[in-house]
């Protein structure tokens, strides 16, 4: 076991945490409740497509107008803020850690809506697990190689599906989707599963992100069609 406290403990590593943490009885809890569930998972079929919302078979492109290439030698993901266990991983640590698929929906602000997406990759749960929030920890922000920002409440973020993804239809993930790797948070618009992935980072106050700063719903649930802000 590695105590990443230790300014001197190698990179990339986190030690386990105890079996009765109270982030484990936290998530007992988010389980039992079926807390933060989509698709066919939580809803019946005729609720299933949020209001507005169309269906695709196709997966369209939307960036900010560049794709960053990330070779899998340079690519790092940090892990950083309010955490007893912060982490620096390489391509090959990240993909050591526990894996995870899930099927899930996803539904874009611009009102399309995809079912049946089979993702693989790390549970957002099993990297709480790790790094370990500290109980200042409240939300989180999501940095992208292309200087993407997205914030998003720790709730939101520990949600049972949610996962940071390396592959999608038992493929890897493109460049032009988010590959590497992304965020994926089926519960909520796709503008908060931020492409490109390259930091984590956890806060004590919320702070709004790119879409969020360009009048954008701070929260962005699909079902209540939080697209755009009430605020001036």
């Amino acid at each position: 076991m590695t105590d990443t406290s230790d300014p001197h403990a190698p990179v990339g590593h986190a030690p386990e945490p105890p079996a009765d943490s109270k982030l484990t009885r936290t998530k007992r809890d988010w389980a039992r409740q079926g807390k933060f569930l989509t698709g066919r998972l939580t809803r019946p079929e005729e609720q299933r497509l949020p209001p507005g919302q169309h269906l695709v078979r196709d997966w369209p492109v939307l960036d900010l107008g560049m794709q960053p290439r990330i070779s899998l030698d340079h690519w790092r993901l940090d892990v950083t803020g309010e955490v007893d266990h912060p982490v620096s991983w390489d391509w090959a640590t990240f993909r050591a850690q526990k894996q995870t698929q899930e099927t899930t929906d996803i539904h874009c602000v611009t009102t399309w809506s995809r079912y049946d997406n089979r993702w693989e990759g790390l549970a957002t749960r099993d990297l709480l697990d790790l790094v370990m929030p500290r109980e200042s920890a409240r939300f989180v922000l999501l940095h992208s190689y292309d200087g993407y920002v997205t914030n998003l409440a720790l709730e939101d973020f520990a949600a049972e599906d949610a996962l940071i993804v390396h592959s999608w239809e038992d493929k890897p993930l493109t460049i032009e989707h988010g590959g590497p790797a992304r965020l994926v948070v089926p519960h909520l618009y796709f503008w908060k599963s931020a492409k490109w992935l390259k930091k984590i980072e956890f806060v004590a106050t919320d702070k709004r992100g790119f879409w969020e700063e360009n009048g954008y719903h701070n929260h962005a649930d699909p079902w209540k069609e939080e697209r755009y802000s009430d605020e001036e």
